[in-house]
């Protein structure tokens, strides 16, 4: 068994020994899931030369058809690099529900956690690429149907898990299990992309939290302000990634910045799926915090060579070569 430690804080910032955090990773029992709460959904994707101004036609290629979702896509990851995954969210009774559904079995994850909300639209996104200013726009629907419910929660699959990783979109049930894995000793992941309601609570229930730059701009001036805000919450291991600018990161009161690897983009869709896959990979692996967030960086270029959230996520090889 070894141990990924990092210190909580307490409100004022100040660590104490009573608060020390020993995210415990037992290697004996590598059968044990990684449960995922949050989005899964399915992305049609098109590569534009430039985004269009009002009132224009504009013609899209490469149309690229796939699952999504930032828990979801983290899962497929995690499941390809060997890891057991669970994945609990909502779909419709449509066609994209069959599909995104389909898309994960066939990754080999767990998807008893899923609910399906009966008439109706499962989630959907459309998101214009463009390569050459190495960015995206996404159009998104949520699930029509109700989020999922603190009662549609397995607890004893939670207890029983390894890691506990969401976005939050499901808010009470995210607070609600994020409570009960911290009580079971559980490390708490968090992928935050947008500050919405009840994602500064689950900061104080996390041991990882990694905030997307929208999510920063939203909370602070600036990124560095942003971690020590989160940090201040109590959370030991937060960070907000800044796209091609690369990352940065508080560590138990240590500051952390680095580039972004260099990569020929053609969609940056699903590259912060990856980069909090790689950290959470890292963590699982007892690895320190800078080459967790090293793999999260290198994986998120990687991903960013192709169209879509998973084609281009690195193989197990590629992965244990470059982080042997």
């Amino acid at each position: 068994m070894g141990k990924n430690r990092f210190i909580r804080n307490d409100s004022r910032g100040n660590a104490t020994k009573t608060q020390e955090l020993d995210l415990m990773i037992n290697s004996s029992n590598d059968d044990s899931p990684i449960f995922g709460l949050g989005q899964c959904s399915l992305d049609y994707i098109g590569i534009i030369p430039a985004y269009p101004p009002p009132n224009v036609k504009c013609e899209f290629s490469n149309l690229h058809i796939g699952g999504g979702g930032p828990v979801a896509t983290a899962m497929v990851a995690l499941s390809r690099w060997g890891m057991s995954c669970y994945f609990a969210g909502v779909v419709g009774d449509d066609e994209f529900g069959k599909t995104i559904l389909e898309s994960l079995h066939n990754e080999g994850i767990d998807t008893g956690g899923v609910v399906t909300r009966i008439g109706h639209s499962s989630q959907f996104a459309f998101i214009t690429a463009e390569p050459a200013l190495c960015r995206r726009t996404i159009f998104w629907q949520r699930p029509t149907g109700i989020p999922l419910k603190i009662d549609e929660i397995d607890l004893d699959k939670l207890r029983s898990s390894r890691m506990f990783y969401t976005d939050g979109l499901h808010t009470e049930a995210s607070v609600f299990a994020c409570r009960k894995a911290k009580d079971a000793g559980i490390p708490v992941i968090v992928d935050a992309g947008t500050l919405r309601e009840g994602m500064l609570e689950i900061a104080t229930l996390s041991d990882c939290f990694i905030a997307s730059e929208i999510f920063s701009k939203a909370l602070a001036d600036s990124p560095e302000e942003t971690c020590r805000k989160l940090s201040d919450l109590g959370c030991p291991f937060v960070g907000v990634t800044l796209g091609a600018n690369g990352y940065i990161a508080l560590v138990n009161g240590r500051l952390i910045r680095k580039a972004a690897y260099p990569a020929k983009t053609i969609d940056t869709t699903g590259c912060g799926d990856l980069f909090h896959a790689g950290v959470a990979y890292g963590i699982l692996h007892d690895w320190d915090p800078e080459k967790s967030l090293d793999l999260g960086a290198w994986a998120a270029a990687a991903a960013s060579t192709e169209m879509g959230g998973r084609k281009g996520i690195p193989s197990t090889k590629q992965l244990k070569e470059v982080f042997s």
